[in-house]
């Protein structure tokens, strides 16, 4: 672009002022795509910290991630914008060692099974899978190889496909507690060619689930020998490291950011559009529902408008304004208490870096050992020890969900003490953190791609208008950012390039 053009760009750029309504990831990245072009950008968010699931606390002077601790690697997406923010020196990967399983009836806590994709094994009679399921329902798992393969996307749910060609026990045993950990989801929920791309196909081809499975294993070793490393990798210090580096790269944009503040509507203005909102009173932190003091109403002018809020509060806000947007989707209730530990029990890693539970056999749908997973962490804690113990599923309120915080921290103690195998006394708590989160439904969900498809059709039908977020994109970092910055750009390039903007062409 010659030097006449990008200076067209820039002032015409700086014509244009997007409101962002949301301070999550998505807000954030949406929100620093548009200011890198030199468009006036204002944030509003109606907690008091940015970040949204990525969020950090202290316990006793050491800071820990209380939301997402990861991201996946796939796509290079995460990592290309960590390097753009100057964080690529502090991105580690967790160790090593495995998750466990507990809660199989009738069978002691154990090693997840290596060798499996989604907890399906490639192979039933493999020692670690038979230690969970038992020779009966390695033998049913077997019958997979004896049956007729199925058309190639006949079964779309990855509970059903598994339990007729592999069994119960390999659906409630194996899979559901890694569908239940990773997306909060019953497995009969969940679409397998989104959640396993290329399984059906490969069922078909091989004649048999195990093989098939056996096969995209094979697939993805090849190409990680190519591409060597972890599936997640997090950030030294906590992953709010990139919250802090996105609020900051915006204020070096010009950007105006202001937290505490509740967008109440998004209404069309001729070709703009105006956004009231008002200031947050009162409010705890984590809280599902903040106290909105309403005399204190503001507004704001904007060419565009980009809603990057939990699903509930963006339909409120797109309802008035965007025809056509189908049916919300159900987000669960997830709550993640984080404790500080003085335990020495706890040096050797008993368990590995955490724990999966069959669905119905705890309350406590997962814990991580987070000082066993990061070194950082590890050194970080000075000989202590931090576990997070996860609570609350699809169509499953999180048990902790009516207790006040000293009693959902004794519970997440008790949890954590029978998941980890180890006596965990009251005087072994040292300091507690609760967080409450509405986890956005996954991609991989029945029915979930039609949701958004309808979302971002009707969306984009409006001009000036944009939505991000994980109920559109799909859970994780992976697919937050890219999404985000998409959306973003279509918004932008239609401010500039549109038919009113000021570089059309007439």
């Amino acid at each position: 672009m010659s030097a006449d053009s990008t200076a067209e760009l820039a002032a015409a750029a700086a014509q244009r002022h997007v409101v962002v309504i949301g301070g999550g990831i998505g807000g954030l990245v949406a929100a620093r795509e548009c200011a890198e072009v030199g468009m006036r950008v204002t944030l509003l968010e109606a907690e008091h910290a940015l970040g949204g699931a990525i969020r950090s606390a202290d316990l006793d002077g050491v800071t820990v991630d209380a939301g997402a601790e990861s991201y996946a690697t796939r796509g290079g997406h995460v990592r290309e914008l960590l390097g753009e923010l100057g964080l690529a020196d502090r991105i580690v990967t967790p160790n090593a060692a495995g998750a466990w399983l507990v809660g199989a009836p009738g069978a002691k806590a154990a090693p997840l099974p290596t060798g499996g994709l989604l907890g399906i094994p490639a192979n039933p009679f493999a020692d670690d899978v038979r230690r969970i399921i038992g020779w009966r329902g390695a033998w049913r798992a077997y019958v997979d190889r004896l049956r007729p393969p199925l058309t190639i996307g006949q079964e779309r749910s990855l509970g059903t496909l598994v339990a007729k060609r592999m069994g119960a026990k390999v659906r409630d045993l194996l899979v559901a507690p890694v569908t239940a950990g990773v997306y909060s989801a019953n497995p009969d929920d969940v679409d397998t060619e989104v959640a396993a791309p290329g399984l059906n196909e490969a069922l078909t081809r091989t004649g048999s689930l195990s093989g098939g499975v056996a096969q995209l294993l094979a697939a993805r070793a090849d190409r990680a020998s190519k591409a060597p490393g972890s599936a997640v990798e997090g950030i030294a210090g906590g992953m709010s490291g990139l919250v802090d580096a996105l609020a900051a790269d915006l204020a070096e944009l010009g950007a105006v950011v202001r937290t505490g503040v509740v967008a109440d509507a998004v209404e069309r203005n001729g070709a703009g559009w105006t956004v009231s909102f008002t200031e947050v009173t009162g409010d705890e932190p984590d809280t599902d529902e903040a106290v909105v003091h309403n005399e204190t109403l503001e507004t704001v002018e904007a060419d565009a408008v980009i809603i990057a809020t939990e699903e509930p509060a963006a339909r409120a806000l797109l309802a008035g304004q965007v025809a056509g947007l189908g049916v919300a989707g159900e987000a669960p209730r997830i709550e993640v208490v984080s404790l500080l530990l003085d335990a020495p029990a706890l040096d050797a890693a008993p368990r590995g870096t955490g724990v999966l539970t069959v669905p119905g056999s705890h309350t406590a749908k997962a814990l991580t050992h987070a000082t066993a997973k990061w070194g950082w962490l590890r050194a970080d804690a000075a000989g202590r020890h931090v576990v997070r113990v996860s609570f609350g599923a699809q169509g499953e309120p999180a048990a902790t969900a009516e207790l006040d915080d000293e009693t959902a921290a004794r519970l997440a103690l008790r949890e954590a003490s029978a998941l980890l195998g180890v006596e965990l006394s009251a005087s072994a708590l040292l300091a507690a953190h609760r967080a409450r989160f509405m986890q956005s439904q996954p991609a991989s969900l029945l029915g979930a791609a039609d949701r958004r498809r309808d979302v971002r059709g009707a969306v984009q039908k409006v001009d000036g208008l944009g939505v991000v977020g994980a109920w559109l994109s799909g859970t994780g970092l992976a697919q937050v950012v890219p999404d985000s910055i998409a959306e973003a750009d279509r918004v932008r390039r239609g401010l500039l390039w549109g038919d009113d903007g000021p570089l059309s062409t007439p």
